[in-house]
C-alpha cells in the first residue's frame, strides 16, 4: 500500500479546479440548470478581506463560500449586480480531507460545492444533504 502513495502529490490549483468542475458536472442536470449564473472559483485560501469580514482568524476554518444574493432574496434590480460566486479553498479542503480520513477528496469537494450552491437557492442544510445523496 505504501508504494501506491510514493509518487503522489497534492493536487495543484489547476487540478483542484478540474476536480471541482467534475464534481459540478456530477450533479443532477436539473440542479445545474437552476444554478444559472453561478461561477466557481478555486483558490488556496480566502482573501484576508473575506476572513476579516467573517471574523475568521484561521484561514483553514473556511473551506468554501457562497458570495451573492440567493434566489429567494433576489429582486429585479439584483439581476444587474452580476453573477454569483462559489469559492472553494484548496488548502483548507485538503486539511479537512486529511483530518476526516473516511471520504475521498472528490467526495469532500462535491459536498462543499453542493453546500455552497445550496446557499444560492436559499436551501437548508437538510435540503442540501438530500440533493447530494441523489
Amino acid at each position: 500500500m505504501s508504494e501506491a502513495w510514493a509518487d503522489r502529490r497534492a493536487p495543484s490549483l489547476r487540478e483542484f479546479d478540474l476536480l471541482a468542475r467534475d464534481a459540478y458536472q456530477s450533479l443532477p442536470e436539473a440542479f445545474r440548470a437552476l444554478c444559472g449564473d453561478v461561477i466557481i472559483h478555486v483558490a488556496d485560501f480566502a482573501e484576508d478581506e473575506i476572513l476579516d469580514g467573517m471574523n475568521i482568524d484561521d484561514p483553514f476554518e473556511l473551506t468554501g463560500l457562497y458570495e451573492g444574493i440567493d434566489l429567494t432574496s433576489r429582486s429585479l434590480d439584483d439581476t444587474m449586480a452580476g453573477p454569483n460566486h462559489v469559492h472553494l479553498y484548496r488548502q483548507p479542503l485538503l486539511a479537512e480531507w486529511i483530518d476526516n480520513g473516511d471520504v475521498t477528496l472528490g467526495e469532500l469537494v462535491r459536498h462543499v460545492l453542493v453546500h455552497e450552491i445550496g446557499h444560492h437557492f436559499g436551501l437548508s442544510d437538510a435540503d442540501m444533504e438530500r440533493i447530494e445523496r441523489s
